[in-house]
């Protein structure tokens, strides 16, 4: 039997090209609606991340779906009345699972949505497995990434460490990072109907393999299906390296989204927090912290800590004033508004329960490590330039037992790295003091690390802003002027990347673009889209200054220069926060020993 695949690419979505939660969510809507009657959906591990991030399980049964399955779990009982959706990333692994379903049907039929481009040995598997003719239809829609924000993305990758390698130490594991990216990127780039130019951080041999590799499957492999009239609406894709700013997944953060994911961790827009139970016992509670879905949180993601605390509080009194409203039922006009609002009712008092723990949890983690005191350290690290005054800070911090060891080691790794020239004395001292406080040599050598893999000679961006007059000019401007918020002032290099780009000066010779020069448009050009990459994770200050530019949150944009006119959208292969980014170092000094 012939199997036949449609392809279902952005031109029917009808979504702004810098909305990439619109997108996957349109997806979504469309394979369930046009699959009707009593439904199953089958996931992979990766789509499941995929649908969760943009529909809720209630929107989801809403479309008569009764089950929600991962595609490799086993012992399914037949329920032939039921339709199978499946939504599935085309390798061989699922192929293998979809065939085995196929051999053995639970479901009456069979409708498969691949997320990418699907090969046609694939297709000539499944038809060959499918001897019941259980398969109604194969399409692909091309959502082979997670939507976290309608600004923001990523392309999940096995191994993010190798991110942080030369891709010759391991040239498999490498290999399979590029290919998962690229695979990930073209979805992307068919999901919002374009062909972009490509530019790339030269100093990146990642960035460079990547960039060269999607250019080839849009260029030359699958023309045919990139075959967009390019002009003045073309986007860029710029692909950076997330070693070109150590910085700012180091630091402690203080507005909302990313204060979460710094203290509590946050994994596709979830969070999970342990407790203590009513048996003794830890009891896990997970809340979905999207923008989407939470009004509150849309509106307070990128608020700082000082006036979180209030914002809550008003939404905790005005909650209460309902509550007080709905406990005074008497009439039966009363009780029909009551039921009328009672759905919206108990979605607010459950977003109230939800902040009030996470901001609960949040202090406490802050009270503990006495962060304010580390964050004002980090702070003059990453802002200042006082050799002698940042050494006496960090010498303190390492002396202060409330500090916790996790915190003093970030401390010295920013030193490191903002004075890896003038303090190699003071950092000398600082490793021996924290060796005497019984650090062991596997941690303390991750500062070595570090500035092997992104120390001055390695990066191309100016993360300090020392390199050049104009950099300096502005620092100073920045002191003289003062700051609204000793906590906040750290910019991420992602901002100064954006305005070089808006004011035409990212320079050629550090960000070339990909294929011949008669093809894209040159340096000085200012696209109308730019979609940013960043190879080794975004983190979500950054996503907070791309959501500030491109005029997302009241009363922001104006910050940002250049906001409103070109929109960017920002994905990566995570997002990082200080504990992911040190983990994967300790991997990388791992890879090292047993490379060498």
């Amino acid at each position: 039997r012939l199997l036949r695949v449609t392809t279902q690419g952005g031109a029917a979505m009808a979504t702004s090209a810098t909305n990439v939660a619109s997108t996957m969510r349109e997806y979504v809507r469309k394979m369930l609606v046009d699959v009707t009657g009593m439904k199953v959906l089958l996931l992979d591990r990766e789509t499941l991340h995929v649908v969760s991030t943009v529909y809720s399980q209630t929107e989801i049964l809403q479309q008569e779906v009764f089950l929600v399955e991962r595609l490799d779990r086993d012992g399914t009982e037949p329920m032939l009345h039921m339709k199978a959706v499946c939504f599935v990333r085309p390798t061989g692994e699922n192929v293998a699972l979809l065939r085995r379903h196929l051999k053995k049907p639970c479901y009456g039929e069979f409708h498969i949505f691949f997320s990418n481009i699907v090969k046609d040995t694939y297709l000539q598997e499944l038809a060959e497995a499918d001897q019941q003719e259980v398969v109604s239809q194969v399409q692909e829609y091309f959502g082979d990434y997670v939507a976290l924000e309608p600004h923001h993305f990523c392309v999940p990758v096995e191994n993010e460490a190798v991110c942080l390698q030369p891709p010759t130490w391991s040239l498999m594991q490498s290999s399979r990072v590029i290919d998962r990216t690229v695979e990930g990127l073209a979805g992307l780039m068919l999901s919002l109907k374009c062909r972009p130019h490509i530019r790339f951080q030269k100093s990146s041999d990642l960035c460079r393999r990547i960039s060269n590799d999607l250019w080839r499957h849009m260029y030359e492999t699958e023309k045919e299906l990139f075959d967009y009239r390019r002009g003045d609406s073309t986007p860029m894709l710029l692909l950076v390296d997330r070693l070109d700013d150590p910085v700012t997944p180091l630091l402690t953060q203080w507005t909302y989204q990313a204060m979460i994911h710094e203290l509590l961790g946050i994994r596709y827009n979830r969070v999970s927090i342990k407790k203590e139970g009513k048996s003794s016992k830890q009891e896990e509670q997970e809340f979905v912290v999207g923008s989407e879905a939470d009004p509150f949180f849309k509106t307070n993601m990128y608020e700082n800590y000082g006036d979180l605390g209030n914002n809550v509080k008003e939404l905790v009194d005005e909650f209460a004033q309902d509550s007080n409203q709905h406990s005074s039922i008497t009439t039966v006009a009363d009780m029909q508004h009551f039921v009328e609002a009672y759905p919206e009712f108990r979605a607010k008092g459950g977003h109230v329960s939800k902040h009030v723990t996470l901001l609960t949890e949040m202090s406490k983690i802050v009270d503990k490590r006495i962060l304010l005191s580390v964050s004002q350290t980090e702070q003059e690290l990453a802002c200042s330039s006082g050799l002698s005054s940042a050494a006496d800070a960090v010498s303190e911090a390492i002396g202060n037992p409330a500090i916790s060891d996790s915190d003093k080691l970030r401390l010295v790794m920013l030193f490191a790295l903002r004075y890896e020239r003038d303090g190699t004395r003071y950092l000398s001292e600082f490793i021996q003091k924290l060796s005497n406080l019984g650090l062991p040599n596997r941690k303390l050598d991750l500062i070595y690390t570090l500035l092997r893999v992104g120390g001055e000679e390695k990066r191309t961006g100016d993360l300090f802003g020392t390199k050049s007059l104009r950099a300096r000019a502005v620092k100073i401007a920045r002191g003289l002027k003062g700051v609204e918020n000793v906590y906040t002032q750290h910019a991420p290099l992602l901002a100064n990347t954006m305005q070089l780009l808006l004011s035409g000066r990212l320079r050629d010779m550090d960000y070339p673009f990909v294929g011949p020069a008669t093809s894209h448009p040159g340096s000085n050009w200012i696209p109308p889209d730019v979609i940013v990459f960043v190879v080794g994770g975004t983190t979500y200050e950054e996503s907070r200054y791309v959501a500030m530019h491109n005029g997302g949150t009241s009363g922001t944009s104006s910050q940002v220069a250049g906001a409103g006119t070109t929109k960017f959208v920002l994905g990566g292969t995570s997002v990082q926060n200080s504990r992911s980014f040190i983990a994967q170092l300790a991997e990388l000094a791992d890879m090292e020993r047993s490379n060498f």
